[in-house]
């Protein structure tokens, strides 16, 4: 297996599994105890909706303009920061990780929202017990192929739906959506989600990313339509 300690180590492929140590358990007990979770994930179906937006069939497509096409074999995924297990991961290595499925709705701050999406990706928990975050790591920045960056707090990147996806209805993630993976934090409005993962930055403080600099609210909860900045 990898040196995991190292990020820019060579990589087998094998799942990496850190030691079992203290602060690996703790992360576990928050896991099974909901400590991250800061909304609900599942409503009843009158609150499924979030206030302002309407059900769409198909999936719209938004970007910064650009979609970049990364092949498989040049395809890396850097998790950095305070973390005490760094990795940098190539396409096989990403994929050898535990996988887990979920259906979940979508929300965009554009107004639409699209029902029971299944994904197939690893999930961000999953991720916290590979390179499990320091007591200090209170954010997490993430970086994509785009040049695109948004900001997470920790309890929301760990959401136990949230998953790094590589897959979207049963299919490989299309570019225009954020292929080859990208992530998918369900409870935020989308522009928190991602695409064209690159690296993913474990921080103390918090850092506005592209959307937030522009006018778009920091946290961004559908249900409570925080969807620009004077909204705060």
């Amino acid at each position: 297996m990898a040196d995991t300690s190292d990020p820019h180590a060579p990589s087998d492929g094998a799942p990496d599994v850190p030691a079992d140590s203290k602060l690996t358990r703790t992360k576990r007990a928050w896991a099974r105890q909901g400590k991250f979770l800061t909304g609900r994930i599942t409503r009843p179906e009158e609150q499924r909706l979030p206030p302002g937006q309407h059900l769409v069939r198909d999936w719209p497509v938004l970007d910064l303009g650009t979609q970049p096409r990364i092949a498989l074999d040049h395809w890396r995924l850097d998790v950095t920061g305070e973390v005490e297990h760094p990795v940098s991961w190539d396409w096989a290595t990403f994929k050898a990780q535990k996988q887990t499925q979920e259906t979940t709705d979508i929300h965009c701050v554009t107004t639409w929202s699209r029902y029971d999406n299944r994904w197939e990706g690893l999930a961000t928990r999953d991720l916290l017990d590979v390179v499990m975050p320091r007591e200090n790591a209170r954010f997490v920045l993430l970086h994509s192929y785009d040049g695109y960056v948004t900001n997470l707090a920790l309890e929301d990147f760990a959401a136990e739906d949230a998953l790094i996806v590589h897959s979207w209805e049963d299919k490989p993630l299309t570019i225009e959506h954020g292929g080859p993976a990208r992530l998918m934090v369900p409870h935020l409005y989308f522009w928190k989600s991602a695409k064209w993962l690159k690296k993913i930055e474990f921080v103390v403080a918090d850092k506005r990313g592209f959307w937030e600099e522009n006018g778009y609210h920091n946290h961004a909860d559908p249900w409570k339509e925080e969807r620009y900045s004077d909204e705060e």
